[in-house]
């Protein structure tokens, strides 16, 4: 009498000519200590795959959140009256030192509100 056939054998011959192995992972065990074993790597692979990938939606919020805060920075600055010769909207950020410190100073001709 022939021994019934292997269904995991049927498996692997499914899956041989396309040249992906049977892992460990989809291997059977009978011995219930194993399976526990198995369940417990698996978890905690599950858990370090959910904490990477909280890190990067932090790390997606942060950068848009600083993408924001420039894109608001650049309308600020284009929208702040220069003078005669400079009207404003030709700069979206002021590049060097020095034109920063000219968009940040006070117009002339004003007068400080709080000394009054």
């Amino acid at each position: 009498m022939n021994p019934p056939p292997d269904p995991f054998e049927f498996l692997k011959n499914l899956w041989g000519p396309m040249g992906l192995p049977l892992s460990g992972v989809m291997a059977p065990t009978l011995i219930p200590d194993e399976v526990e074993r198995r369940i417990a790597e698996l978890k905690s692979v599950e858990n370090w795959l959910n904490m990477n990938l909280n890190v990067l939606r932090m790390t997606i919020q942060g950068l848009e959140m600083q993408k924001a805060g420039l894109a608001a920075m650049q309308n600020a600055a284009a929208s702040v009256p220069r003078g005669p010769s400079e009207p404003a909207g030709d700069h979206p950020v002021a590049a060097t030192p020095e034109a920063r410190s000219k968009v940040l100073q006070p117009r002339a001709g004003r007068e400080d509100r709080s000394k009054k």
